[in-house]
């Protein structure tokens, strides 16, 4: 048998080599890498627009777009300095209520079903709770905006257990929108998530559970000593993702259950930049607003990260 040649005393090749000697597997490569260059990547030489004032001229947009006026951060500073606190507070009210409700909804589920015996009644609850998800927000808003309707389900039961003596109109309401919204999020992703975390719970060893049994521990003890430890990693690896999109409020829901009464409580980055991005054709104010929004999503994700790394020993950052 030969000696192995040792890694110091092989023959250095260039990059170039290296290349040449792997080309079949970057071909099958090159798809992939032109769909992503055309797909992601050209279409962010708009951005640039959020720094000039376009206006389409008829010339193609790269022509449009060079010959624009170079306006720096003029858009930002009007942005600032006009909707900014009404528009951060309407997204930032819509996303921690979203996340005070779809956080821990799903985890909660997760550990119950898990606590269930019967397959029948776990597997009726899964799909009942998954459904939602696979609703498009068109029929989603539509069964909220009906249940919550002055002659709706709500405020007739409302009204028959006493609770009011007349009718709620809730989407004539301000506060009342956010909380509409933030429960209709967590309504539809709450199975999705629950799924996630069931199947961090099922990777979990059945021999840590019958050693607690052995010990004499209560059910709940189990569940907090075993199960809440053991989904820790998965738990940190969602909450840095919903961090990160504090700011994604939803763009359709906003859209189809608002109305102008209340446009000062349900307008959010997202339906702002849409509104005079392009219904109102200033397309490089709703750019400067979207950049805006990816800028601050970005550093919230990489603060969440660099926190978890921080306090959590079992390294769950995501990068």
């Amino acid at each position: 048998m030969k000696n192995a040649v040792p890694a110091a005393a092989r023959p250095h090749k260039s990059v170039r080599e290296r290349f040449w000697e792997q080309r079949y597997l970057f071909l099958l490569l090159l798809p992939s890498l032109i769909w992503v260059i055309l797909i992601c990547y050209a279409p962010m030489t708009g951005l640039y627009m959020a720094f000039i004032n376009y206006t389409p001229k008829g010339n193609g947009y790269f022509a449009d777009l060079a010959s624009s006026q170079f306006v720096g951060l003029d858009w930002f500073k009007y942005f600032f300095s006009t909707d900014f606190l009404i528009i951060m507070r309407n997204t930032l009210a819509t996303s921690l209520l979203t996340l005070l409700f779809s956080f821990p909804l799903p985890i909660i589920l997760a550990i119950c079903l898990n606590e269930v015996k019967s397959e029948g009644v776990k597997k009726f609850v899964q799909t009942a709770s998954y459904l939602p998800y696979f609703i498009s927000w068109v029929i989603a808003a539509n069964i909220f905006i009906t249940f919550l309707s002055a002659d709706g389900v709500i405020n007739n039961l409302l009204m028959a257990i006493g609770f009011t003596d007349e009718q709620i109109l809730f989407f004539q309401k301000g506060p009342y929108f956010w909380w509409i919204i933030a429960i209709a999020n967590a309504w539809k992703v709450l199975g999705y998530n629950a799924i996630i975390y069931m199947a961090a719970v099922s990777g979990i060893s059945q021999d840590m559970y019958e050693a607690a049994d052995v010990d004499g521990a209560t059910r709940v003890q189990k569940i907090w000593y075993i199960t809440l430890p053991a989904l820790k990693p998965t738990i940190m690896v969602l909450l840095i993702l919903a961090v990160g999109g504090v700011l994604n409020t939803g763009f359709e829901q906003q859209l189809l259950m608002a109305n102008d009464s209340i446009l000062n409580y349900s307008d959010v980055l997202d339906t702002y930049a849409y509104r005079y991005g392009l219904k109102n054709g200033m397309y490089s104010y709703g750019t400067a607003v979207g950049l805006f929004k990816s800028v601050v999503s970005f550093i919230l994700v990489m603060g969440a990260n660099s926190l978890s790394k921080k306090f959590d020993d079992n390294n769950t950052a995501l990068f």
